[in-house]
């Protein structure tokens, strides 16, 4: 069976595409799909990180023998280009700045706005692509003159909340030729095309860095500042290595044991006091201060060229993996906005993205500054 992709973008077949191949399977079959509909394909495949690369230690030289592969079965073109130094400036930069000031970035959401749909898109017009194709599993359709960014079909990899700052100008040159399939899907077009990678698990850690243990890691780019774990009452109950290591709800890595008088119930980081540096902790799962019952939020970002009219009830997701949650959005002031859920969200975490939806269409989002446990 042959997988044809849905393209709802001004391209045509003879026109050439540039896709981003990165060494997946996922980015494989948009270019197989890509290539079976006619156009005239060529690959990129981004370097984005090489502060540690050495010889017997490179994370991209894997993906990028993979892509290469990829390239030749079908072939086509592969081209390597380098954006290490838009990527420590305009990505990694922002991520320790926002883990210092105690927040939890998203590196994937700012790396696709300036790297991927930025200085690659850049470069993909430059080389005469009409257009540029990612293994995303998003969509792109067209509603009274707008261009709408829509989610995949696999509600399991869905991937527009990653996606949610681009817009027009993004949209109009870009294709997700696998939007409309799932994962599954997927790995059977890519098995059947005989392309090695079909098997090939997916990447996780953090955004084109890869897998690598967190703490060692960013010790090299962040001072270590060891300090106490303290409940809510000022009860020292602990060290911590640094609070840039920690996120709100969490419950590994705390360390701490059997506390005197305690209830026999978890521990979850509850804030983070950077002034003293101080990790506040408590127990129980449903803690009052795990619960959120409003937020606010900054660099408010609308995928459509014209922004909607607010207040909006909207569904809301605060974090990839959860599922959509009733909100209402009102108006702060220009690009800020607050979040009024209808029911209590858990640990709501500043520096991640709240994503908006209708139904299907992503309509844009912003980045978590505060968060209430009380409504307005």
């Amino acid at each position: 069976m042959q997988w044809t992709p849905q393209v709802t973008v001004a391209a045509h077949p003879n026109d050439r595409i540039i896709v981003a191949l990165s060494g997946g399977v996922d980015s494989a079959v948009a270019a197989l799909l890509m290539k079976r509909q006619g156009y005239v394909v060529s690959g990129v495949f981004m370097k984005n990180w090489e502060d540690d690369d050495t010889e017997s230690d490179c994370p991209s030289r894997e993906d990028l023998i993979d892509a290469v592969a990829v390239a030749e079965r079908l072939g086509i073109d592969i081209e390597v280009v380098n954006f290490a130094a838009e990527y420590r400036q305009r990505v990694f930069s922002r991520f320790l700045a926002e883990l210092q000031a105690g927040r939890t970035p998203n590196p994937d959401v700012v790396c696709n706005r300036e790297v991927k749909f930025k200085a690659c898109l850049d470069h993909a017009l430059a080389l005469g692509g009409g257009s540029m194709a990612t293994g995303h599993y998003a969509r792109i359709a067209h509603r009274q003159g707008q261009l709408l960014l829509l989610r995949g079909i696999d509600p399991a990899k869905d991937q527009s909340y990653f996606l949610y700052m681009l817009g027009q100008a993004q949209l109009a040159h870009s294709v997700f030729p696998i939007g409309s399939m799932r994962k599954s899907e997927v790995r059977a077009a890519a098995a059947e095309a005989r392309l090695a990678v079909h098997d090939k698990r997916d990447s996780t850690g953090i955004c084109f860095i890869g897998e690598r243990r967190f703490r060692p890691f960013l010790s090299r780019y962040l001072p270590i500042t060891p300090g106490e774990i303290r409940s809510l009452e000022g009860e020292v109950l602990g060290e911590h290595p640094g609070v840039v290591y920690y996120t709100l709800g969490q419950r590994e890595g705390l360390g701490i044991g059997g506390v005197k008088g305690a209830l026999e119930a978890p521990w979850y980081v509850l804030d983070k006091d950077l002034k003293n540096n101080v990790l506040v902790v408590g127990q129980g799962h449903e803690h009052p201060r795990l619960l959120c019952q409003s937020l606010e939020a900054s660099s408010l970002h609308w995928v459509a060229a014209r922004a909607p009219v607010l207040p909006l009830r909207c569904t809301v997701k605060t974090r990839y993996r959860q599922a959509d949650q009733p909100a209402t959005i009102m108006a702060i002031d220009a690009g800020r906005c607050r979040l009024v859920f209808e029911a209590p969200q858990w640990a709501v975490t500043p520096g991640q993205a709240a994503v908006f939806y209708q139904e299907e269409v992503c309509l844009g989002g912003a980045a978590i500054d505060r968060v209430f446990h009380d409504a307005p």
